[in-house]
């Protein structure tokens, strides 16, 4: 839209004049042809009116030049990622750097681009495969990457309108730090309540020198704040009599002895060696002691006390192995809760592993100052090994031995996530490339069928044999499909549609698949966004959920029971309150498929959507029902989830996010155009193929049609024949082949011969072929195909890159010099 002239330029001057004359001669006429100052003054009145609007309206809305309308402001977006430990770029679709803040820039260079960046060992592997994932799920992670030694994990997110951006984030991992854990709670309210309950502490360095005190410590030792006394030396405020009791230095031989407790601050399963331990910082807590002799008990309910505000799991035993104490983490790493505390440590271990626990409870608590780990499994957690570190305890009446053990539950959750990611998508890969083999085998398989077909009858012997091989050839290309739909390399037809609108088309068919012991309940919300999905594909969805749900119900005693599909309304802030590490923040429609049958335990949840993977009966499923849902919805950009408990039925919930790119598209029948193939009868074909039973048949069925083809057996041989008998009409090749792909080839070709049309055949997904391919104006036929299918995309191809001829092609004579 051009720009509103300036109100002080001459243009905008001239303009009002004219606009003031244009008007006057308007009220004049009216003057003249009415006589009555009544219309005038209503004439006059609404100019004044509309004037006064306009002004408001320009005032308000001040006028944006072309640049600012159009132009994104990047600055406001640096700022926006601007944050001083975590390094942020945007990279769009081709791998170019949009937007980068400081951060990354201080830590990577200006002139890098995530996933290229500089990081050891395989994190820069690690960081494409997120890349990937981002650009196929909409988010991906990648952890333990190390850039300049500094251990960091990557999150990559989808972006943008047209999600056609990638968001890097670069986050420096947090160690875990007990000593400056122990500064933050010794000058905090932890250090205060320590001192309320008769805590005298202070975390030292391995020097020996005050790195944090709590007020009481300070009030006793040195009579002043505790930011007053850091850096000083402990033993500086410290003296020992004869006996070897110890008091305050500052309090003389009248103050109170006191009882000393050192506790290295170091995470035990890092640090084994007790000669390391005693070098490193160390928590110093000390308590009164009565001049008279403390009851060692109550002694030990101080360091009870202690080790319970302490974040680290810690327990303590008798000398004949019996637990004393245990603190919250130390159960929350056992699994278990302070009313389940069993009476002796081999207890919370698997059978296996209680005699090696109970041996070293028996060395530690023997007397001798030791430490040492045990590497054990937990009875609650059998397939996660822990260690377990042990260290011998004096001084402290009954209590003999100190035990800790690390929480590994959310890194072990964290663990078994990327297992199951790795796992499926492996299975994918294998699941593609097998399908995409066996599509050439089945082409040549269908084609041949097709070329023997059109020498028999009906009513030949050998016809019906014919049409047998046929319908089983084409059972096991559905089977394909299935394993392409998995793998997420099946051709989709993408439409902006309603999801209520595919429930209500499909059930019709559920009611005669469910059969009559089974009820259908259809509930629909209101106001459900649009969502961009194959509706064919979306149909197969419902109706595989739906036989899975009948199936279980089938299986109960009595058999039936209800089959509820829900539609729902999912907004940004019902997704935050769902609190998922799974599915991002945004608007979502929603399809709930619910049956009352028999459930599923937790193993089989973990394997349902593995291709192959059937709890049926030998011949009653093939596997890939719910793997095949599994690939649709993913490929589709959607999020799928189970919900079953055994006996409690299953609900599957698909999660698709809501589409605002454009309006809903109706979904009609598209009349399909009959091309008349004696227009093309005289053209000349390019065939590529590197199989040679494909070759074979697409040869032949193309030669019958009267095409003239030209055969080669990989990209560079068709090079040789583009340049020995070519030009051609068309060029039929497939994309995956030895030495020179296809797509390689045709960008040759097009520098040799611009415009010249081409047909891709391949086994994977068009939408995934076009996204790698940047290559303008070409077709694409799926395998397998038949005869037929292959003439109607040739026929297809050259309507598509030219008029029809009226006789033969008017450069025919050029064509065939």
């Amino acid at each position: 839209m051009p720009a509103l002239p300036d109100p002080d330029s001459p243009d905008a001057r001239i303009t009002a004049l004219i606009i003031i004359g244009g008007l006057a001669v308007s009220g004049a006429l009216i003057w003249l042809a009415l006589g009555d100052w009544v219309p005038l003054a209503l004439f006059a009145g609404g100019l004044v009116a509309l004037a006064s609007l306009i002004l408001l309206v320009r005032h308000q809305f001040p006028p944006r030049s072309d640049v600012q309308r159009t132009m994104p402001d990047w600055s406001v977006t640096f700022a926006a990622t601007d944050h001083p430990t975590i390094a942020i770029a945007i990279t769009d679709e081709a791998g170019r750097m949009i937007c980068a803040n400081q951060r990354f820039i201080d830590q990577f260079g200006a002139e890098m681009v995530p996933p290229k960046l500089s990081l050891a060992g395989q994190g820069g592997d690690l960081l494409a495969e997120a890349g990937r994932a981002a650009w196929r799920d909409g988010e991906g992670r990648a952890g333990g990457l190390v850039a300049a030694g500094v251990p960091i994990d990557a999150q990559v997110r989808r972006v943008g309108r047209g999600q056609d951006y990638l968001l890097w984030k670069f986050e420096p991992v947090a160690r875990h730090d007990l000593a400056v854990e122990a500064d933050a709670m010794l000058v905090g309210r932890p250090g205060r309540a320590l001192g309320e309950g008769g805590f005298m502490a202070a975390a030292i360095s391995p020097e020996g020198r005050i790195r944090a005190a709590n007020s009481a410590f300070a009030a006793r030792a040195a009579g002043a704040e505790a930011g007053n006394i850091v850096g000083r030396d402990l033993a500086s405020f410290l003296r020992a009599d004869e006996r070897n009791r110890i008091y305050f230095e500052r309090e003389g031989r009248k103050g109170v002895p006191l009882r000393l407790f050192h506790l290295p601050l170091v995470d035990p399963l890092q640090v084994t060696d007790p000669a390391e331990r005693e070098k490193a910082p160390a928590l110093v807590v000390l308590i009164d002691e009565d001049p008279a002799g403390m009851d060692k008990g109550t002694a030990l309910g101080y360091v009870q006390t202690l080790l319970g505000l302490l974040p680290v799991g810690l327990a303590m035993t008798d000398r004949d192995g019996r637990f004393l104490f245990a603190n919250d983490a130390f159960l929350r790493a056992a699994g278990i809760t302070e009313a389940e505390l069993p009476p002796y440590p081999g207890d919370l271990v698997v059978r296996e592993d209680k005699g090696a626990i109970a041996d070293a409870v028996r060395r530690h608590a023997s007397g001798q100052a030791m430490a040492g780990d045990v590497a054990l499994r937990l009875r609650n957690q059998p397939d996660e090994p822990v260690t377990l570190s042990l260290a011998s305890l004096r001084g402290m009446g009954d209590a003999a031995v100190l035990l800790s053990v690390k929480d590994n539950s959310e890194e072990s959750r964290l663990k078994r996530q990327v297992a199951q990611a790795s796992k499926m998508q492996a299975i994918g890969q294998l699941a593609g490339g097998v399908a995409h083999d066996f599509n050439n085998v089945l082409t040549a398989i269908i084609g041949h069928c097709d070329l023997m077909l059109m020498r028999h009858s009906p009513g030949d012997s050998d016809y019906d044999d014919i049409q047998q091989i046929r319908s089983n050839s084409n059972r096991a290309a559905s089977l394909t499909r299935h394993l392409l739909a998995f793998s997420r390399q099946q051709t989709l037809r993408p439409q902006v549609l309603q999801l209520p609108d595919i429930v209500s088309d499909t059930s019709e068919l559920l009611k005669r698949l469910i059969g009559e012991k089974i009820v259908l309940e259809v509930q629909h919300d209101r106001n459900l966004g649009p969502v961009r999905a194959d509706p064919g594909q979306l149909e197969q969805v419902i109706v595989n959920l739906a036989v899975n749900g009948r199936d279980a119900m089938l299986a109960k005693r009595p058999p039936g029971g209800t089959l509820t599909i829900r539609t729902r309304k999912v907004t940004a802030a019902d997704v935050r309150a769902m609190n998922s590490d799974i599915l991002p923040v945004d608007d979502y429609s929603a399809i709930l498929v619910e049956d009352g049958g028999t459930g599923m335990p937790p193993d089989v949840q973990a394997r349902i959507f593995e291709p192959f993977f059937t709890t049926k009966e030998v011949g009653k499923g093939t596997g890939l029902g719910l793997s095949t849902v599994y690939g649709i919805v993913k490929q589709s950009g959607g999020y799928i989830f189970v919900d079953s408990e055994p006996g409690q039925g299953t609900t599957f919930s698909i999660y698709f996010p809501v589409y605002r790119g454009g309006a809903v598209e109706q979904r009609s029948r598209k009349q399909t155009t009959k091309v008349n193939p004696g227009q093309w009868g005289h053209a000349r074909l390019l065939l590529v193929e590197d199989e040679d039973m494909v070759r074979a048949v697409a040869e032949r069925a193309l030669t019958r049609q009267g095409f003239t083809v030209v055969t080669a057996s990989d990209g560079e041989d068709g090079l040789e024949r583009l340049g020995d008998s070519g030009p051609f009409d068309l060029v039929v090749s497939d994309v995956v082949m030895p030495n020179l792909d296809g797509p390689g080839m045709a960008v040759e070709m097009r520098k040799r011969m611009p415009g010249l049309p081409i047909l891709f055949m391949s086994g994977y997904a068009e939408e995934t072929l076009r996204q790698s391919i940047s290559i303008d104006q070409v077709h694409f036929l799926p395998k397998p195909f038949s005869v037929a299918q292959i003439v109607d995309a040739v026929h297809g191809a050259l309507a598509a890159s030219a008029p029809p001829p009226n006789q033969a092609p008017a450069n025919e004579g050029k064509l065939r010099t």
